[in-house]
C-alpha cells in the first residue's frame, strides 16, 4: 500500500468513527421521556447534592458531568462505585439524589451499591445502556443511553457509549442551567480565576487606576504637551477644561504636527487636539472596552464616571495582559 492509500485509509476510518459517534448521540434523543423530566425536577427540588457514581469509563464521564454541574449552580460530588462499597458510602446523605452511570447496569459494584441507596431512602437515577439491567429495574428513573455498537474495532472499547453518556450528561446539566435561571454573572462568580470569569466580571475600573492620568489645558504650549505624553507613558493626553475632556492628543498627532509645522513653538494644545475623543465609563466591562478599541482602531480610551468627569486612561495592553482577547 502506497502512502496516499495509507493516508486515505487512516482518514476514512477516523471519519467513520466520528460519524458513528454523532449518530449514537443523535439516536438517544428519541429516548428522552418523562423519566428525564422527572430527573430534572427531582434534582431541582432536592435539598441535598447530586452524587454521581460509576465505574470504569463511566466513572470518568461522571467526573466530567460533576465538574459541569458544580460550575453551573448544581452542587454535585463524584463518588467512585468501587470506593463506595469500601467505605465511601458516608458521603451520601439522606437528602442527596444519586445518578449512577453504567453501560451494562449489571456490574458487581453497582449491584452492591444499589440496595444501600434504596435502604437509605435516596432517589436513584440510572443513566444506563441496558434498560433490562439490574440497575434500570431498581432505579427511580432511567435515562436511556443505549447504543447499537461501539465505534472501536471489534466493538470493544467504549466510544459511542461513553460519548452518549457525556452528551446526555450535558443535556441534563444544560437543562438545569436553563431552569435555574443561571446567568453569565452567576457563572463568573464561580470562575473568578479564569479567562471566562475575567471576561464576565473585570471592569475598566479594575485596570485604569494603575495608570497615570495625563492632562493638559487647551492653552498649554506644545512643549508641555510633549512632556505630558512622554512622561505618562500612555501615548496620549487628555485636553481638559476643569474635570471634562474636550480633546485628545496622541503621539501620532505629535508626529503629524512636526511634519506639517517644524516650527511648533507657538502652537497650543487646542491647535493640535482631536475634538470629541472616545470615552468609556469606568464600570464598563473590560472586554467591551477592548471591542470598542478594535472597532475604532485605537489603543486608548478616556475613562469617565457617571457624571462625565475625567478619571484616567485605559490602554489596550492593560486588557490584553489580563488574557482578555
Amino acid at each position: 500500500m502506497n502512502k496516499l492509500d495509507r493516508n486515505a485509509e487512516i482518514l476514512g476510518y477516523a471519519s467513520q468513527v466520528l460519524l458513528d459517534e454523532a449518530e449514537a448521540v443523535n439516536k438517544i434523543r428519541q429516548y428522552l421521556n418523562d423519566d428525564f423530566t422527572k430527573s430534572v425536577e427531582t434534582i431541582l427540588r432536592s435539598n441535598g447534592r447530586l452524587i454521581v457514581t460509576g465505574i470504569g469509563k463511566s466513572a470518568i464521564i461522571g467526573q466530567k458531568i460533576v465538574a459541569t454541574l458544580n460550575s453551573t449552580g448544581t452542587p454535585a460530588i463524584f463518588m467512585h462505585a468501587a470506593d463506595a462499597i469500601h467505605g465511601d458510602l458516608g458521603i451520601i446523605q439522606p437528602d442527596d439524589v444519586v445518578l449512577c452511570i453504567s453501560k451494562s447496569g449489571n456490574t458487581p459494584e453497582i449491584s452492591q451499591l444499589t440496595p444501600f441507596l434504596k435502604k437509605n431512602g435516596n432517589i436513584l437515577i440510572a443513566m444506563v445502556g441496558n434498560t433490562d439491567s439490574f440497575l434500570a429495574r431498581e432505579a427511580s428513573y432511567v435515562l436511556n443511553c443505549t447504543v447499537e455498537r461501539e465505534a472501536s474495532p471489534n466493538n470493544l472499547a467504549p466510544t459511542c457509549s461513553s460519548t452518549a453518556q457525556l452528551a446526555l450528561g450535558d443535556a441534563l446539566a444544560s437543562t438545569l442551567i436553563k431552569l435555574r435561571g443561571f446567568t453569565s454573572q452567576d457563572f463568573a462568580k464561580l470562575h473568578p480565576g479564569g479567562i471566562l470569569g475575567k471576561r464576565l466580571i473585570m471592569k475598566v475600573s479594575d485596570l485604569y487606576k494603575y495608570n497615570e492620568v495625563p492632562a493638559v489645558t487647551a492653552d498649554a504650549p506644545m512643549q508641555q504637551v510633549i512632556l505630558e505624553i512622554s512622561g505618562k507613558c500612555l501615548g496620549v493626553t487628555a485636553v481638559v477644561e476643569g474635570d471634562r475632556v474636550i480633546g485628545a492628543i496622541t503621539d501620532g498627532d505629535l508626529r503629524r504636527m512636526l511634519q506639517k509645522n517644524p516650527d511648533y513653538v507657538n502652537l497650543k494644545a487646542a491647535d493640535v487636539m482631536t475634538v470629541n475623543p472616545k470615552f468609556i465609563q469606568e464600570d464598563t466591562l473590560a472586554v467591551d472596552a477592548l471591542e470598542l478599541m478594535k472597532e475604532k482602531n485605537i489603543t486608548n480610551l478616556f475613562v469617565v464616571d457617571h457624571e462625565g468627569r475625567y478619571r484616567g486612561v485605559i490602554h489596550i495592553h492593560d486588557i490584553i495582559k489580563e488574557g482578555i482577547v
